[in-house]
Formats: structure tokens, sequence, C-alpha cells
């Protein structure tokens, strides 16, 4: 985040929108790797819709954390959109496709993103104020 773009921000705005820049950057090494690396992906067999929509995430991760970085209200919109729909994809694998019982981690992963999920929706009308809104002509 470049001092001229972010310059006049609170601090406490700049924190909060690196930590979700630093989410999503982790996000698409995760799943770039399990992509690349057959053995660190689920377990599971998984439908291949779910399976398509994981590998999406190589690009909307990504997407989200450039937009975000560059100040940009549609990167709110978007983080939202992806980390609400990877906590639900998560959980649908965890809890409906996972036969496993109790605690897994695949099941603590899953509410780690849900509780981003919920940060990130929750903060966004603060952010809001402080990004660049989208531009209509």
């Amino acid at each position: 985040m470049s001092a001229g773009r972010w310059r006049g921000t609170p601090l406490a705005v700049r924190l909060v929108v690196a930590a979700a820049v630093l989410v999503f950057a982790y996000g698409t090494v995760v799943h770039v790797a399990q992509l690349l690396v057959p053995e660190l992906g689920p377990p599971l067999d998984l439908p291949g819709w779910l399976t398509v929509y994981f590998t999406s995430l190589t690009l909307w991760d990504p997407v989200a954390a450039l937009l975000l970085a560059a100040r940009r209200a549609v990167g709110l919109a978007l983080g939202c959109a992806v980390l609400v729909t990877d906590a639900a994809a998560n959980w649908y694998a965890n809890y409906v496709l996972d036969p496993a019982a109790g605690v897994t981690a695949g099941r603590i992963g899953q509410a780690v993103i849900t509780a981003l999920a919920v940060a990130l929706v929750v903060l966004t009308p603060w952010l809001m104020r402080w990004f660049v809104p989208v531009v209509r002509r």
C-alpha cells in the first residue's frame, strides 16, 4: 500500500486492509499449492462444482487482494463475496461430505474462514468511506 494512495487514511483502516490483503494472499498460495501438489488438497472426493469453485479461488483471491490494496470499493465487495462463499463451500465440504466426527483440521479452517468473513462483512461499512467508489458514467 503506497503512502500516496493511502495518504490521509487512518492507521486502523490501513491495518485492517493490510490484514485482509494478507488473508487473500495466503489464500492464493494455499489454493495454488493445492492445484500443483494434489496431496495438499482435500482428502475427500469433491463434487465437480465444488472443485471448480475452489480452483476459481486461484483467480478471485489475488484479484480481491489487489483491489483492496488499490483501495477500490469493488475490492471490499469481492472480498466479502469470496470469504462468505469460501466459508459456505468449506462448511459443505467439512460437515456434509466429510464423514469424520468431532473436530478436524478442515473444520477448524472452516471456522477461521467464517470468522474472517464475518469480520470483513461487519467492517465493510466503516471501511467503505475510505475507499474509492465505482466510477459511474
